[in-house]
């Protein structure tokens, strides 16, 4: 901490710009010893900017603009200055091989987030999310991480930590009167509080399905018999020819995944290999991967030739009972006059029918609709999801600690017991948000996902 820190924090290559990023106690003045402007920066005002030269001693390197930021109105809460040069990996390289002559280390993987998070400028919650907004490849993720990194995760938990905190303290006042025999904690209303507790947890746990899908992707597979169309279908979705089309049967014998924005969500569509029986040792290695992705996937696409009708329930019915969200689509209705379709339609509230074609880009709309209308309807009655597995455990461990509160309550467990349940709860939820000591090799797993430069 008491190091400055350098690090490129544009993508590697060549580009018109790139940013170089200090941090640390010194930093200004390490940049003093090679910038050339009108003022030194160590004397200069925060949140200002300065054009000048980078210079190795008499020879000039690039002409750059720097902003600097001063402690602790800063990203870090340190000294910080950001240059802004031409994007020649060489003048890159020259820039902080002169810096780190100075005095400058190369930063690690998310060491400047660190520094903010070790520094107060951020919670650890709001530290991850910054890690999900630089990765947000949808309006619905890059949305999520925003709310994440506002606080909106941490304000809910700390609304959590702070009941939990007053009834832990008049708990623990009650063991200094143990003689006397007083209650100062209502054990009426820590049994209204933990139902309360338990239920906003259960929120946030129920959340990360949603969230976690919005984070990476829902996953949609695009299942059914050889020729239905699956990969016309794919093609048709993606608007071109990326997975590779035949009539004769099993040409697909293995997946085939690409994303599609519907509506600022993202969506992981699978071609799979038809489902048939087969004794082509290639192609049911196919059909077996297509049953491991069924498992994996939110959706299912179930996709047959409107012209055949066997098989198409039973195999319905097999992913019905996956407890699947499932498409029921009829395909090639163009080959075919209305009166003649045959209608496949099932009762049942996981599943939605439609009839496209394909290869006509007939209703390939309506599919899109009803695939965001699918995803809108499994969106929790919270106004804050949870997408990160941390997260997931710590909030499972913190409602496992408040439903042992709940036994040891109804037990009439003593206040020694009852408290040490409810400093449990507390030090769960205190990992999410990092206000209770959190483990070194915790931090090391967290930041070091990051890229280099942030």
């Amino acid at each position: 901490m008491s190091s400055t820190i350098v690090a490129l924090s544009t993508p590697q290559g060549s580009g018109a710009i790139a940013l170089i990023r200090l941090s640390g106690k010194e930093s200004l003045t390490v940049l003093d010893s090679i910038f050339y402007g009108k003022n030194r920066l160590s004397e200069a005002s925060g949140y200002s900017i300065h054009f000048g030269e980078i210079r190795d001693k008499e020879q000039l390197v690039d002409e750059v603009l720097v902003a600097v930021f001063k402690n602790p109105k800063s990203y870090t809460g340190e000294n910080a200055a950001e240059i802004s040069c031409h994007g020649s990996p060489y003048i890159i390289q020259r820039i902080i091989d002169l810096l780190m002559r100075e005095g400058a280390i190369m930063a690690s993987a998310g060491e400047f987030t660190q520094r903010a998070f070790l520094n107060g400028k951020l919670d650890l919650s709001q530290a991850e999310a910054v890690a999900d907004l630089i990765a947000s490849e949808s309006k619905a993720a890059h949305q999520m991480a925003l709310i994440q990194m506002r606080g909106g995760v941490s304000n809910k938990l700390a609304l959590l930590r702070e009941e939990l905190i007053n009834f832990t303290a008049l708990i623990e006042l009650e063991l200094d009167f143990g003689e006397e025999d007083v209650e100062f904690a209502d054990r009426i209303e820590l049994q209204d509080l933990i139902n309360t507790l338990k239920s906003q947890l259960n929120d946030l746990i129920q959340s990360f399905a949603y969230g976690n899908a919005i984070k990476n992707g829902v996953p949609v597979a695009i299942v059914g018999k050889p020729n239905a169309g699956k990969s016309t279908l794919l093609n048709a979705l993606l608007n071109e020819e990326r997975a590779l089309v035949s009539d004769i049967p099993g040409t697909t014998r293995d997946t085939i995944e690409e994303t599609i924005h519907i509506q600022g969500i993202a969506f992981r569509f699978i071609d799979t290999a038809g489902l048939r029986e087969t004794e082509d040792l290639v192609e049911n290695l196919g059909i077996e991967r297509t049953r491991e992705k069924i498992t994996q996937s939110q959706i299912v696409i179930h996709l047959y030739d409107i012209k055949e009708s066997d098989e198409v329930q039973t195999t319905l019915q097999e992913l019905i009972n996956m407890d699947k969200s499932i498409i029921h689509l009829a395909n090639k209705i163009d080959t075919i006059p209305e009166s003649q379709r045959i209608s496949n339609d099932m009762e049942n509230e996981k599943v939605m029918s439609l009839s496209i074609s394909a290869k006509s880009q007939v209703n390939l709309e309506a599919l899109k609709q009803m695939l965001f209308e699918i995803i809108e309807t499994e969106k929790p009655n919270t106004d804050v999801y949870i997408s990160n597995a941390r997260h997931l455990d710590a909030l499972n461990r913190a409602l496992d600690a408040l439903e042992q509160l709940e036994n040891g309550l109804q037990m009439g467990m003593t206040g020694d017991l009852l408290s040490y349940h409810l400093r449990d709860s507390l030090r769960f939820i205190g990992e999410i948000t990092g206000v209770i000591d959190v483990d070194k090799d915790i931090l090391g797993t967290i930041f070091g996902k990051f890229c280099i430069g942030k």
